[in-house]
């Protein structure tokens, strides 16, 4: 890739620590430690949450609490490997973040894939939510 037509992303010194915050909880929806039911996923999406996945459909609210919870019943999927890496975050508004980030997801059996993730982040009193996600798998 020719290293003009990368981004130089560097986050602002003054947004180090949330983008601390927000790694921790990168990839969404696999952190067990910051939500496990369906309960928890639905307290860390906003109510007009949506995502567009690696696929390029959109998909609401309602259909991914439905999926994380069938996924949940099941097996398999949690024991993946997650390596995330090149964290970039942006201030958007007084309380809205972009956290973009790369994403390496290695199943036990099966190839590797190679994702570009973004999430929009809202920071509330009662902590964080995601507004949006997005996934774009690299070829």
């Amino acid at each position: 890739m020719h290293s003009q037509q990368e981004p130089q992303l560097e986050t602002a010194p003054e947004l180090a620590e949330i983008l601390r915050e927000l790694m921790d909880r990168e990839p969404i929806f696999h952190r067990p430690e910051h939500a496990a039911t369906r309960a928890d996923f639905e307290r860390m999406t906003a109510p007009d949450f949506w995502e567009t996945g690696a696929s390029g459909r959109r998909y609401g609210r309602a259909f991914v609490l439905d999926e994380l919870e069938r996924r949940s019943s099941g097996t398999g999927w949690q024991d993946d490997l997650w390596e995330a890496r090149d964290f970039w975050c942006r201030r958007l508004g007084a309380e809205f973040f972009l956290l973009t980030y790369t994403l390496v997801q290695k199943p036990q059996n099966g190839r590797p894939r190679t994702t570009r993730r973004m999430t929009i982040w809202e920071r509330m009193a009662e902590g964080w939510r995601i507004v949006y996600h997005q996934g774009t798998q690299v070829e």
